[in-house]
């Protein structure tokens, strides 16, 4: 319990995850804020951080709005006090739309670039300063694995992703001074709802390349938030931690 009287915020976190990471922060001591703009997935979520004894906060917010991101910080740091933990987690690849790049239409590139870079810097805008301000702070950001090896029909979410790692290299050399930390996660094949969808023999055979044999699950990434949300990572900044089961090592 070592988050005890932390403060947490985490978006994207109706499902897989950044449900998964609002549990786990609960389960460590932090009260959550979760953000999302799926609020059925919001209150289910916010159920289970309330049975781990813990404070939850659900907001309802279009990532895309960068009003609605300013609105939804200050209506949480109004009920919670200071965030000292901020998961940026809400992202995705265009889905079943994904195609070849040179098909790919700049409506579809606006989107997954806005919301998986775009987002994460406005999200961390509104709580960096404070953070800097008070001498502690941990920013942990949901990346990709995608980034190491490539992924067809992908070019548009694997190269916001790899603006993601960027950010948070350059982020945490200038709040490295003041005592915060930023990083970031890169799960591989993790077993969230959008891949239960995937065909069996499609998703076997992405299994069979994994050195461990068998899909990460959203807890295994909880995990690594939780280390790097914790204050035994003070002296960890800058850096990406790959939760692949050994199907890339760099």
């Amino acid at each position: 319990m070592s988050l005890i009287g932390k403060n947490a915020v985490v978006t994207g976190a109706a499902m897989g995850i950044g449900q998964a990471v609002a549990v786990r922060l609960a389960k460590d001591g932090a009260d959550v804020a979760i953000i999302d703009i799926n609020e059925e997935g919001l209150r289910e979520t916010a159920k289970l951080v309330e049975a781990e004894g813990r404070k939850c906060l659900p907001v309802v917010c279009d990532l895309l709005d960068r009003d609605a991101i300013k609105a939804s910080f200050d209506k949480i740091k109004k009920a919670l006090g200071f965030i000292e933990i901020l998961h940026n987690n809400a992202g995705q690849s265009a889905r079943q739309a994904s195609k070849p790049f040179g098909e790919t239409d700049i409506e579809q590139w606006d989107f997954v670039v806005d919301l998986n870079l775009r987002a994460t810097a406005d999200c961390t805008r509104e709580v960096c300063s404070e953070m800097r301000e008070r001498g502690t702070g941990r920013i942990i950001t949901t990346a990709t694995s995608y980034v190491y090896w490539g992924g067809e029909g992908v070019t548009d979410y694997t190269a916001a992703k790899a603006g993601v790692i960027g950010f948070t290299r350059s982020l945490a050399l200038e709040l490295a001074p003041y005592g915060v930390t930023v990083n970031c996660v890169c799960p591989g094949v993790t077993m969230t709802r959008a891949l239960e969808q995937v065909p069996k023999n499609v998703m076997d055979e992405a299994i069979s390349k994994i050195p461990m044999k068998k899909a990460g699950t959203p807890e295994c990434l909880a995990g690594a938030v939780s280390f790097f949300a914790s204050p035994g990572s003070w002296y960890v900044t800058g850096t990406h931690l790959l939760v692949n089961g050994a199907q890339i090592l760099i």
